[in-house]
């Protein structure tokens, strides 16, 4: 059941009064939500991707093969934290829960919603109903 205005500007209001009391509560809730751990992660593997840069120039530069090849690897590594932490950040953002998307999607057959582009599947279990019923 959505608040009124009234109760939801009197919700505001107390939050805001518990958190300009209370420091440690305002630390407790932050660290309580999901976007804030994602939202690091996606800093940190950022100064990865930093560092896997500054391993290959080192390695260019400098003729070490082995260093170049880390720091490629090491960004390889990053890229694929930022990309998981910012989809997971974001799927948290939109209110849906990390790993699954936000939102489901039609697939072209769902789509065009007539019963003879139906699956296979479906097509089976529609037929074994009717025999089950005795209207073959």
């Amino acid at each position: 059941m959505p608040l009124s205005e009234h109760e939801q500007r009197q919700l505001e209001q107390i939050e805001q009064a518990l958190y300009r009391e209370d420091r440690r509560l305002v630390r407790l809730v932050r660290s309580s939500d999901p976007r804030v751990h994602y939202r690091r992660r996606v800093a940190e593997a950022l100064v990865g991707l930093a560092l896997g840069a500054a391993m290959i120039a080192a390695g260019i530069v400098l003729p070490v093969i082995g260093l170049a090849v880390a720091g490629f690897v090491v960004m390889l590594l990053s890229s694929i934290w930022v990309l998981n932490s910012w989809r997971q950040m974001s799927a948290v953002a939109l209110g849906a829960t990390p790993g699954r998307p936000a939102r489901k999607r039609r697939s072209k057959r769902a789509k065009r919603g007539t019963a003879g582009h139906s699956s296979f599947g479906e097509r089976l279990d529609e037929r074994w109903r009717r025999r089950q019923e005795g209207g073959l």
